[in-house]
């Protein structure tokens, strides 16, 4: 099961107390302090697992508690430090404070991090003999560990985000060009998770492409799927918008950029690229008046050209392409690698 955000309970271990202990040695009548130190509380670390793409196993436990420190012993004996407890998240997983929904820590790379300190352990009474106070008989508790409540959300990490109504055939499309094995049916919200491929351009050149399921009028609001997947497009490099061909052309792109702004405006700056897709299917002169209105609507005269806009308000290209026949589906492939090696 996908799951992309979780709350849970984390703690730090609490440390151990320092011993109030002296010497009981044969022939020594008066022994002096040997207390030792309790060990320090164990931290919590999150680090990022390459191997795994859900949250889902936090569904069955919320707290999660790094073990104590170790009290002191006589003789001087240091407490055993408590052991560490690593959580392992997918890459693109978010660390929110629950309370606040402030981001602590965003794992947009696979790095370990330190993200709760264990508590300090306490001194024994051994530390405190001085010249005035030769059997001191106190020594320090351990100090209580961190506590948080916060919110994982993981999001997808990907160079090209295809954005779409449903049945547009982004699901066809990515079983195309890379290895992901997409569910394809001829309904609506097909796609109920991101999907991710990787698309290999030769033996060392690749990139990653995420189907993000069907976006609808009102998706911004909450209506269909919603923002529960909208906001897997905030991290993709490019947008690569897929517009049915047999429908108007212009209406769907400006549909959904409508929605992608209402949900984040800063994404109205990302680069962006429009494949036209079932174009095997279409009515020619229906096309080309639909198509000639998208055109006007960009200043643009003609298909043939690649174009680039400082302030990405133009397409990088516009591609008519079918996932059936592969009409032009290589050259979509080297297109979005092209652009994305020069950026």
């Amino acid at each position: 099961m996908f799951v992309d955000s979780v709350d849970i309970f984390v703690s730090s271990g609490k440390g151990g107390a320092g011993a109030v202990s002296f010497r009981r040695e044969k022939f020594i009548i008066q022994g002096g302090p040997d207390g030792g130190d309790g060990g320090d509380g164990g931290d919590i670390y999150f680090e990022v697992d390459l191997n795994n793409d859900t949250l889902s196993k936090f569904r069955g436990k919320k707290h999660y508690n790094a073990k104590n420190g170790f009290p002191g012993e006589g003789k001087n004996k240091s407490g055993k430090r408590g052991q560490d407890l690593v959580i392992k998240i997918p890459l693109g997983t978010q660390i929110l404070d629950f309370d606040t929904n402030e981001i602590l820590y965003d794992f947009n790379t696979p790095i370990k991090k330190l993200f709760l300190k264990g508590g300090k352990g306490g001194l024994g009474n051994a530390r405190f003999k001085n010249s005035i106070n030769q059997k001191p008989t106190y020594a320090q508790k351990g100090i209580e560990g961190q506590k948080l409540h916060i919110r994982l959300e993981l999001k997808v990490i990907a160079d090209i985000g295809l954005v779409g109504f449903p049945n547009v055939g982004k699901s066809t499309l990515l079983s195309v060009i890379s290895n992901a094995k997409p569910e394809i049916a001829d309904y609506e919200f097909t796609t109920l998770i991101p999907n991710l491929g990787v698309v290999n351009i030769d033996e060392i050149s690749s990139f990653v492409v995420a189907d993000i399921p069907g976006i609808i009028n009102g998706a911004s609001v909450g209506k269909g799927l919603g923002i529960e997947f909208l906001k897997h497009i905030e991290r993709t490099k490019i947008f690569l918008f897929m517009l049915d061909s047999n429908k108007n052309l212009l209406r769907q792109f400006l549909d959904l950029s409508k929605e992608i702004k209402n949900f984040n405006k800063s994404l109205a700056d990302r680069a962006f690229g429009i494949a036209i897709t079932k174009f095997d299917t279409i009515n020619k002169d229906d096309f080309n008046a639909n198509f000639n209105e998208l055109l006007k609507y960009f200043n643009i005269s003609s298909i043939r050209e690649i174009y680039e806009s400082s302030d990405n308000s133009s397409p990088i290209f516009i591609l008519p392409i079918s996932s059936v026949t592969n009409s032009n589906i290589d050259k979509l492939k080297f297109m979005l690698h092209n652009y994305l090696q020069n950026k």
